[in-house]
């Protein structure tokens, strides 16, 4: 196979409709060196910007998504990106779009225009998918603000990683200062929204895009994109699942039983999530979080078109399991195979 580089987020992502996505240095440097040791180990071909990469150094493994970091990937004859970063319309990548390249990962484009909450829950729900009823709030009318929801509620900034920022509401005056915190916040932008708290059973499904895939050493086909077996959440504080930065997966999250997965209801959200797979025309896996309203109907409320890939491939990181490979061990796979089905669906951008 052609070498590949693996990238992580060392670009600044830009300000957009007054919104800077929140950061952390080095996003998603863990689970790019995650990638590439399980990777080496299993003898495919990726390169490291060292020599002799250490193993509990992360960067050692992985190349910034800056036009130095591709360049030294490319002069390291990488001919595979994984694109193991937030990705933007005019990321650095795009350049490099056009030369004959393979990427794992979302279109630039892609995630630019669905990163946007609002954007997408509109999207969602023209085309019939249940999302949970919301409503948009600006720094403008934040002061005179008139909810048709009933409290409690969630309020979440309009782009975000996972749960960051994104607080259950109780009462008016609670809401009005958590907006003074987010509007005081450059990172959060000048618009939030708020959403319907759902009593119910939280789950997280992945969906796959389609194509060819190997299961339990045989080879299958989607035409169409595929979702794997749900995960529910717990231990959430106060009523919020926590960042997985934060808390580590494992410690709140468990695949639901055989016999919860086949409930109509799970088989219901399931065929919304490939809907809205559908919809975005997905090129690697996406992560969708859903939550059941009292009578156990499932509702969309976060599309994340950059799902966390961590996993236990290096000694010091045995706790790390990702969602999605929560999710991938119910069909058998291991961290390998989830990476290696993943690194089947690469592509070439077509003009």
């Amino acid at each position: 196979m052609n070498r590949i580089a693996i990238l992580y987020q060392a670009q600044i992502t830009p300000v957009k409709d007054g919104i800077q996505k929140p950061m952390k240095p080095g996003g998603y440097s863990d689970s790019g060196a995650d990638i590439a040791f399980e990777l080496i180990k299993n003898n495919i071909n990726v390169i490291t910007p060292v020599e002799n990469p250490n193993q509990n150094n992360d960067k050692d493994w992985v190349f910034p998504d800056t036009k130095i970091g591709i360049k030294a990937a490319l002069q390291k004859g990488a001919k595979i990106f994984w694109l193991n970063t937030v990705l933007y319309k005019h990321h650095n990548i795009e350049n490099y779009f056009n030369k004959g390249l393979e990427f794992v990962g979302q279109t630039t484009k892609l995630v630019d225009v669905y990163d946007d909450k609002m954007f997408t829950n509109s999207l969602l729900k023209s085309n019939n998918i249940p999302i949970p009823k919301n409503e948009l709030i600006t720094i403008e009318n934040y002061n005179n603000l008139l909810l048709e929801l009933e409290f409690p509620v969630v309020l979440k900034p309009i782009r975000g990683r996972g749960s960051q920022g994104v607080t259950k509401i109780e009462n008016s005056k609670e809401l009005t200062n958590n907006l003074n915190k987010i509007f005081k916040k450059s990172s959060y932008g000048n618009a939030a929204y708020v959403e319907q708290y759902l009593n119910g059973q939280e789950i997280t499904i992945t969906v796959m895009p389609k194509g060819n895939y190997v299961i339990n050493n045989k080879k299958e086909y989607f035409n169409r994109p595929w979702c794997l077996p749900a995960v529910k959440r717990f231990n959430h504080n106060n009523g919020i699942a926590p960042y997985n930065g934060t808390v580590a997966v494992m410690e709140n999250s468990e695949v639901l039983s055989d016999k919860e997965l086949q409930t109509t209801e799970i088989q219901e959200v399931y065929e919304h999530c490939i809907k809205s797979a559908q919809l975005i025309e997905i090129k690697a896996p996406i992560r969708i979080d859903c939550r059941a309203n009292d009578e156990g109907k499932y509702f969309l409320f976060d599309l994340n078109m950059k799902p966390n890939m961590t996993g236990p491939s290096r000694p010091h990181r045995k706790k790390q399991d990702s969602l999605t490979l929560l999710s991938a061990r119910k069909i058998g796979w291991n961290y390998f195979d989830l990476l290696s089905n993943i690194l089947n669906q690469k592509w070439k951008f077509n003009s």
